[in-house]
């Protein structure tokens, strides 16, 4: 009785170039999030942030 050592892949593992997909987008989504928050005026950037802090019962003042 012989017995292989063969290595199985996952067939649910992401390949090299979707994890790469996905990261590029990850960064792309990053970049524009703090790009339109950078440009925001800051009362409606603070506003959104509080209002964030108040729907996670964030107690902030």
């Amino acid at each position: 009785m012989s017995t292989s050592n063969t290595i199985e892949t996952n067939s649910l593992a992401p390949s090299l170039t979707q994890a790469g997909t996905s990261y590029i987008g990850v960064l792309i989504l990053g970049v524009l999030i703090l790009t339109a928050v950078g440009f925001a005026p800051m009362d409606e950037a603070h506003n959104a942030a509080h209002d964030t802090r108040h729907s996670f019962a964030f107690p902030c003042h």
